[in-house]
């Protein structure tokens, strides 16, 4: 982070703090991406009138967790406040809780870090485009923002009959459902008929496909809870004879669908607000407590712990626009400003402030009553945002969108100089936290059905074959098939 930088942002919120409060961060491309970002799935209606903020609202409430030993979904969380209140506690997010003074982690050289393993890139596989049943290499498909259009096309064009063409082209065109559908050797399609009839259903109800509508909830936590495959397989259909090329493009597709689906509990922190216009104080600073949420304090523990500490990805969500919304992360590096001057500051001694001399704090009456001491942070983010699918034989990090944007806070310290609060310094900030445990892992209930080995050169066991039909309806590939398709891809 460019020392100058800092301090004209600084000096931005010194000479209008609301205006600053109210900005939008820039956001920037990492210097290490080559990858394409995928196109805003937003409409410009829906940032003019706020339903943005809805729309991720949804998204949200597919996840759970447990607590107490009972398993509670998003809608569930109650709101918190300013102060770091109970469901807004960095230890129910991160893998290890190591630091929790400022000091302490200056001392451990935490001060910049990134993962050693970048989570991957991929689409959000869109509702209107069909979901996993889009044939995104198929040069005739419309990708119109118009479902409709894009199923009768489908509809026209059926699988069966391309592959009884015997047009190996044609079927390498395909879509991974379709690919998919093919390898289990369900003729009913019926991975494919779900994700079409996704898309029916809000068809049928309003008319229209919005096109925000995806599973960037599947495929964050998929990229790095399974690793990247890197090279394209070929696998022999059910028919014995017809060969499908799953390219790395089609595999994260499934992955994706397998974490968007499949139940699986996850450790989050934050609270929910469908405010699409939150009020503000003076200052320009949010009232309602749903909304200030993630408190910068939480936040600050949960990126050094997490990803400097346990070297493990989570994701984030912030209402502003789409590429912070279900994006995981993957690296930080912070410098410090003192609060009561609004001057860049070289360490953490020279950026603190005791609470008695903190005379300009615009944020008094928010302020926790256990802290003594204040201290400024900016912090620069990289985080992996979706790209296009496509029919490349393989895949690296190169080929991976990833973005980097700064957010300005300071953190509350109590009298043994651990983070207790902490105030944003601009009201568009990462909201939600969250990420599977360690160990999780996306099964479906017919996995336990599927025995013995795959070999890949042959066709798929009968017994795989069962338990894939089984659950394809529900829209779940089978997570052995996923992970052997992985494992062969890169080995």
């Amino acid at each position: 982070m460019d020392e100058n930088d800092i301090q004209r942002t600084l000096d931005a919120f010194e000479h209008d703090p609301k205006a600053a409060m109210n900005r939008i961060p820039e956001k920037r491309d990492a210097a290490t991406t080559s990858g394409a970002a995928a196109p805003n799935p937003f409409a410009p209606s829906d940032f003019a009138n706020g339903d943005y903020v809805l729309h991720r609202d949804t998204v949200r409430g597919k996840f759970a967790k447990m607590i107490d030993g009972v398993i509670v979904t998003f809608e569930d969380v109650i709101p918190g406040r300013a102060g770091i209140e109970a469901k807004d506690h960095a230890e129910d997010l991160v893998d290890t809780l190591k630091y929790q003074k400022p000091s302490e982690m200056d001392a451990a050289k935490l001060t910049t870090a990134a993962l050693d393993v970048t989570p991957w890139s991929d689409d959000y596989w869109p509702v209107y485009l069909g979901v996993l049943g889009r044939r995104y290499a198929d040069p005739a498909f419309p990708a119109s923002e118009d479902w409709k259009q894009n199923f009768e096309y489908i509809s026209a064009h059926p699988v069966a009959e391309i592959v009884a063409s015997g047009d190996n082209k044609a079927i390498d065109l395909l879509s991974p459902s379709e690919k998919y559908d093919l390898l289990i050797g369900d003729a009913s399609f019926g991975l494919t008929s779900a994700m079409w009839s996704q898309g029916k259903y809000y068809y049928d109800d309003k008319g229209k496909v919005e096109t925000w509508m995806g599973i960037c909830h599947g495929w964050a936590p998929a990229s790095y809870m399974l690793p990247r495959p890197s090279r394209a397989v070929t696998v022999v259909a059910a028919d014995g004879k017809t060969k499908l090329r799953f390219y790395p493009s089609d595999i994260k597709a499934l992955a994706s669908l397998l974490w968007a689906n499949a139940r699986t509990v996850s450790k989050f922190i934050g609270t929910r607000s469908n405010d699409k216009e939150p009020k503000t104080d003076e200052v320009g600073r949010v009232i309602s407590a749903q909304v200030f949420d993630t408190n910068p304090g939480t936040w600050h523990l949960s990126v050094v712990n997490q990803i400097g500490v346990s070297k493990r990805s989570f994701i984030i969500d912030a209402t502003y626009d789409y590429e912070v919304w279900n994006q995981p992360f993957y690296a930080y590096e912070y410098r410090y400003f003192n609060p009561q001057t609004l001057k860049f500051a070289t360490d953490l001694r020279a950026a603190t402030i005791a609470r008695g001399d903190f005379a300009k704090d615009r944020f008094a009456k928010y302020r926790s009553p256990n802290g003594v001491a204040f201290a400024g942070v900016a912090m620069r983010v990289g985080y992996v945002v979706e790209t296009e699918p496509s029919h490349k034989e393989s895949d690296s990090p190169k080929n991976d969108a990833l973005k980097v944007v700064d957010y300005y806070y300071d953190l509350e310290l109590d009298t043994s100089e651990k983070i207790v609060g902490g105030e944003w310094y601009l009201n568009r900030h990462p909201d939600f936290l969250w990420t599977p445990a360690k160990k999780a892992r996306a099964v479906t209930p017919a996995d336990a059905s599927a025995k013995g080995g795959w070999t890949l050169t042959s066709r798929l066991p009968a017994s795989w074959r069962r338990a894939a039909v089984q659950v394809s309806a529900n829209g779940l590939p089978l997570a052995k098939i996923v992970e052997r398709l992985i494992k062969a891809a890169n080995g």
